[in-house]
């Protein structure tokens, strides 16, 4: 037979007791601050990870942060214009937007991607509201030429974002909300809407709200140090370090990395790239010692602070 439990043997539930505890410092560090989320690649995809990520934003919202989720939707826009037999087309790494795929990105995106977002938040209690960046002149863009080969491109109904008014942002946040934000922009000019890559949407709204931090949800684990030649990822790189390495990034990293190197330079306290297809890896990062990613904090900051 075996000796009496010790109380501590008894009680399973104490590594969750230890977790929330580790939490602890974060929690309050992050208390009634702004957090930006760029959600996009296979968490956008797969059911778990919808679910998952829906949790993670509404734990944030009861831990006392302030989340705002900005969304893309590539792969049901490209989905939706071959069902219409409209080509998909890329150009520097981005979507070719003509006025008929214009009229697909503005339905894919306000009217199926963000509903079910909102609808999966919505299933934890009545907290998140859509909206585009055309609503309340939330985002404000003119058309953006690319340069390819040094030659301005027109690739058309594609966006540069111009203005920011977080009017409507900051008083859904007021209220209690959780603002969910596609990526489409209203003209500057020329009265047309405009496809806005949400990477950039996202670094731009994280800026002009004065957001504690900007995550963008992607399908790798952070940024890797010497890819391909090693998957070792980088956990944090101060702004200039980032923008050195800028002009070698894989076409699909470079937007992010720019996103994330716009906002801490625009007053973000950090901003971080972290694995979508990890399961609840928003709260992985906010709440855990360890974090997952990689982390960019301005230049005035070590690389070695605490998150």
């Amino acid at each position: 037979m075996s000796g009496p439990q010790t109380p501590a043997r008894k009680h399973t539930a104490l590594p969750k007791a230890r977790i929330l505890i580790e939490a602890l410092p974060w929690l309050t560090r992050h208390q009634g601050k702004t957090v930006v989320v760029k959600f996009g690649g296979n968490a956008m995809i797969d059911e778990d990870l919808k679910a998952a990520f829906a949790q993670d934003v509404v734990f944030l919202h009861h831990a006392g942060l302030k989340p705002v989720v900005v969304h893309g939707g590539g792969p049901q826009i490209s989905a939706q214009l071959d069902k219409q037999g409209l080509v998909s087309e890329f150009k520097a790494g981005l979507r070719v937007t003509t006025p008929e795929a214009m009229d697909v990105v503005r339905m894919v995106l306000a009217g199926q991607v963000q509903r079910e977002l909102v609808g999966l938040l919505n299933q934890h209690g009545p907290l998140a509201v859509g909206l585009t960046g055309e609503d309340a002149h939330t985002i404000t863009a003119t058309k953006h030429l690319p340069l390819i080969d040094g030659v301005p491109v027109d690739i058309g109904r594609v966006g540069e974002v111009t203005r920011i008014d977080t009017g409507a942002v900051k008083a859904l946040l007021e209220d209690g909300r959780i603002p969910v934000i596609s990526s489409i922009a209203r003209a500057e000019d020329d009265g047309h809407v405009y496809n806005v890559n949400a990477d950039t949407a996202a670094a731009a709204l994280a800026a002009a709200l004065g957001a504690e931090t900007l995550m963008v949800l992607t399908d790798v684990e952070g940024l890797y140090e010497d890819w391909p030649h090693s998957d070792e990822v980088i956990s944090r790189l101060t702004a200039t370090q980032l923008e050195k390495l800028l002009p070698d990034l894989s076409s699909g990293m470079v937007p992010k990395m720019e996103g994330c190197l716009f906002a801490v330079r625009n007053g973000v306290n950090t901003a971080r790239v972290i694995d979508g297809r990890v399961p609840h890896s928003i709260l992985l990062e906010i709440f855990t010692d360890e974090g997952i990613g990689t982390m960019v904090v301005p230049d005035d900051r070590s690389v070695t602070e605490g998150k």
